[in-house]
């Protein structure tokens, strides 16, 4: 690659990562980066995600070591989301996937519409007691919401953060938790795709390695910040999304 190709992978990179670790939504801006670099659709699909890990391993572990994820808790989660993905990406191949959009936009006009309303995400706190519902709705939730990132994706992080919100957790707790089943999925949907040779290694790993520092810096501005900051960041974030699945519509 030429270097003003590396500026523009690196750069990209590190925006979506930054973004995607604070609010999600980041795929927005690397799988259309990729593309312009003149690299296939499919292999842009692949060399995303394999990107994408490496960035979402690092949200993962900032997190962690924030103590704002529910570390217990997914340790049940993350196998199902692994399990999830892998499943997507087998049903794609058989199914196409685009009659979901329409859908896909109600639906995220919906997340923004009740996150617009819902004024007092952070007024609880205290971190609630995992009831055996919570975790019952949370392991379906890890479960579909893998699926449907390894069979669709886009708005994958939007909906994981508001169904943890709905569930009861406290919002940067709900987007710790988000980016740990996000690193499975997009394991998951990474080994299938390196297993059918859609990877550009060279551009991936060169994109991944600007996304660590991208998502460490975004990681860290959610945890610091909180969710005065990150709250508008993710309507801001879901709303560009779905005028991107609209665009992708007509």
């Amino acid at each position: 690659m030429d270097m003003e190709v590396y500026i523009f992978v690196a750069v990209a990179g590190f925006v979506a990562s930054f973004i995607d670790a604070a609010a999600g939504g980041g795929g927005m801006i690397s799988l259309p980066a990729l593309l312009l670099t003149g690299i296939s659709p499919l292999h842009a699909l692949g060399t995303n995600k394999m990107a994408a890990v490496m960035g979402a391993c690092t949200s993962f572990i900032t997190f962690v070591r924030s103590g704002k994820m529910d570390v217990q808790l997914i340790k049940k989660l993350f196998p199902l989301s692994l399990i999830g993905s892998a499943l997507g990406v087998l049903a794609v191949q058989q199914v196409p996937s685009e009659f979901l959009r329409p859908l896909i936009v109600v639906l995220l006009v919906a997340v923004v519409l009740y996150s617009l309303l819902k004024k007092d995400w952070d007024r609880d706190t205290e971190p609630r007691k995992l009831t055996g519902r919570m975790l019952a709705l949370s392991m379906l939730v890890a479960l579909v919401m893998g699926f449907y990132d390894g069979f669709f994706g886009p708005g994958t992080g939007s909906f994981l953060l508001f169904a943890f919100l709905m569930l009861g957790f406290d919002f940067i707790g709900a987007t710790a938790n988000t980016k740990a089943l996000n690193f499975a999925s997009n394991l998951a949907a990474t080994v299938f795709f390196a297993a059918s040779g859609m990877i550009d290694y060279q551009m991936g790993i060169f994109m991944g390695i600007s996304m660590i520092f991208g998502a460490y810096c975004g990681a860290r501005f959610a945890i610091t910040k909180g969710v005065a900051y990150v709250r508008p960041m993710f309507i801001v974030v879901t709303t560009m999304l779905i005028g991107k699945q609209l665009m992708d519509l007509l």
